[in-house]
């Protein structure tokens, strides 16, 4: 009656040991690391610089305990802080020898002490939130205003062109906000153009407008087209900030949308909130101009000559000068889109590239000039420039074009990103900034995990003097569940806040309910007089229904505030909804394992340790 198959003793000690297998990076700790990040976008972390990493120590006579390529970063950990500091002036004097015009950061960092066995397995701890190590927390306010102005101003040059090609003539085109108005002569004209309009700018919707004697046509951007300019303004926003923020060296940055037109950033383990401000305010603009190809050029490239006037020397990521005009043919203003693709006749990957009316039209009377010749793309940052790509012009170019050539696939995406996300969509102004220093964010941490630690210990205890031995098999139950709620998390590499550890705490509580409700099952199985396997038999399977219901109803709120909520909320949901679905499988079937191997194989059995069961109907109290 209260045996479980082998099989499934199997399922539960397959899952403790993986539990206890992501569970255990969190007990190791963290060693102070340095972390080198690219400080310009066109500077690739690789192999190479783990090389020059690991050479810069070497000769400083600094041993580490492990050196690690980290996707864009090389993270190398040390002993103490002491060497941490050490590391990091060599690193610094080796990698950017030119202070005015660093190429990489090196930034002090916190790695896990986790070994390399555990690192292999994807087996990494959880990741801490600001209020538990300490950071900046800025809050970001986007000028939607200003992104719809700037589409408005985009859209009025693509107006003037497209009524230029078929001939409609204008009295004049201007922006008046985020309005465009356009004056004509008669109404057959004015007609002419809102059919234009209405059939190649779907994003616009026209009034007309009388003025004096002449017809005045308004045009204005659709609510739905204006929502998804503002989306796209905040999105773009959110990955330039990124790309930004990486430089900075931190482990978790938390970059989110609130609202419709606010971006919360926090940066756990900053503290300087001046270098946070300097980067998240940072400017990149993009330029194209023609490659000068004249003998002078190509003897400046080789710095075998002066640069030629009217021409400046800039370098390519793999450090080819290329010698470029000055005058700029376009800026990143005209350009609208930037996708990554494939050749369809060399399969080769690509980037489609698409400008606005204006810098069509340059780019086409520039291309018809230059054909076989090359064009630069530079990408300027703190005032330095920096060559992404020079590809050959091979035809007449117009509003889309492509460029290609020797790229990867990766290498494309990273364009298309460099070129999309160059420089922020929309102006941005931070309202709110907050700074939590690393002494009050280790208090949090001590404060709670010691009140996780004593509610864990006080239910123990109580649940062990009232239900005896099935008192204790709760206890190890209630462990369990914390070491799955532990592991969940850590496999997810959530980040716990404050408010998850609350949730922690609560979960604790929660997940004891549902083996009390157990116990007084089976102890009111007895009081009817039921046989002890009888009655741990019939408590399991009626308290199973109550169990489900109560938990469902908790997961619903959970799941709503995990819908919901942000911020703290979001993380409180978080640990509260993992925490729910781990009670249920520890108070109910890791319980009942326990109880199933102790009595199970008892077929006698007369007495149970559940404490005292008290029967109204005799004069006193049986203790079983």
């Amino acid at each position: 009656m209260n045996r479980y198959p082998a099989w499934k003793y199997a399922i539960i000690v397959v899952a403790l040991l993986i539990a206890a297998l992501y569970m255990l990076p969190n007990f190791f700790g963290e060693a102070p690391a340095v972390q080198v990040s690219s400080i310009k976008s066109t500077v690739k972390i690789d192999a190479t610089t783990t090389a020059r990493v690991e050479q810069a120590l070497t000769a400083a006579g600094i041993s580490a305990d492990a050196i690690t390529l980290d996707g864009s970063s090389v993270k190398a950990r040390f002993g103490d802080t002491d060497t941490q500091l050490k590391a990091k002036d060599a690193i610094q004097k080796a990698l950017t020898p030119d202070a005015e015009n660093p190429a990489y950061v090196v930034a002090l960092n916190l790695l896990s002490r986790s070994p390399a066995w555990l690192t292999s397995l994807n087996a990494f701890p959880m990741y801490l939130g600001l209020d538990l190590r300490g950071g900046v927390h800025f809050m970001l306010q986007v000028d939607m205003p200003a992104a719809l102005t700037k589409r408005a101003e985009s859209l009025a040059g693509d107006i003037r062109l497209s009524l230029r090609e078929k001939n409609i003539r204008h009295g004049g085109i201007s922006r008046n906000g985020q309005a465009i108005d356009i004056k004509f002569r008669d109404a057959e004209t004015l007609a002419s153009a809102q059919a234009l309009i209405q059939d190649q700018f779907p994003d616009l919707q026209t009034a007309e407008t009388p003025e004096g004697t002449d017809y005045k046509l308004t045009a204005t951007i659709k609510p739905e087209a204006a929502r998804r300019v503002q989306d796209q303004a905040l999105k773009q926003n959110m990955v330039t900030l990124h790309n930004r923020i990486n430089e900075l060296g931190v482990a978790e940055p938390v970059i989110q949308q609130q609202g419709l037109d606010r971006i919360v950033v926090q940066l756990p383990g900053v503290q300087d909130t001046a270098k946070a401000k300097d980067i998240l305010g940072r400017t990149a603009t993009l330029e194209m101009r023609l490659v000068e190809d004249s003998a002078e050029a190509r003897a400046a490239e080789n710095n075998t000559g002066p640069v030629p006037f009217g021409a400046e020397r800039f370098f390519e990521r793999n450090g080819q000068a290329v010698i470029v005009k000055k005058e700029v043919i376009l800026t990143g203003e005209n350009l609208t889109d930037a996708q990554p693709g494939f050749d369809s006749q060399s399969q080769q990957p690509k980037v489609d590239l698409t400008v606005d009316a204006k810098g069509g039209r340059i780019m086409r009377d520039t291309s018809r000039e230059n054909i076989k010749k090359r064009m630069a793309i530079l990408l300027f940052e703190k005032g330095k420039g920096e060559v992404l790509t020079a590809p050959v012009i091979q035809s007449e170019l117009g509003n889309r074009f492509q460029i290609s050539g020797s790229m990867s696939v990766s290498e494309a995406n990273d364009l298309a990103l460099l070129l999309r996300a160059g420089s922020l969509a929309a102006p941005m102004e931070i309202i709110e900034e907050r700074t939590i220093g690393p002494t009050l964010g280790a208090e949090n941490i001590a404060k709670g995990f010691q009140s996780v630690a004593w509610g864990f210990v006080v239910i123990v205890a109580f649940m062990a003097m009232y239900y005896m031995l099935f008192g204790l098999f709760s206890g190890l139950a209630l462990a369990v569940n914390l070491m799955l709620l532990v592991a969940v998390l850590s496999m997810l590499q959530a980040t716990l806040t404050l408010p998850g550890m609350a949730a922690m705490a609560l979960a604790l509580g929660m997940a004891i309910d549902s083996n009390v409700l157990i116990n007084e099952r089976v102890r009111e199985e007895l009081r009817g007089g039921a046989s002890p396997q009888a009655a741990i038999h019939t408590g399991y399977e009626r308290a199973w229904g109550t169990i489900l219901d109560s938990n469902i109803t908790t997961l619903i709120a959970g799941l709503a505030l995990l819908a919901f909520g942000s911020g703290p909320v979001r993380g409180f949901a978080v640990v509260h909804v993992i925490g729910i679905l781990t009670s249920m499988f520890s108070a109910v079937f890791f319980s009942r394992s326990l109880v199933n191997l102790w009595y199970g194989r008892q077929k006698k059995l007369k007495t149970v340790s559940i404490g005292t069961v008290w029967r109204p109907a005799t004069s006193g109290a049986v203790v079983e």
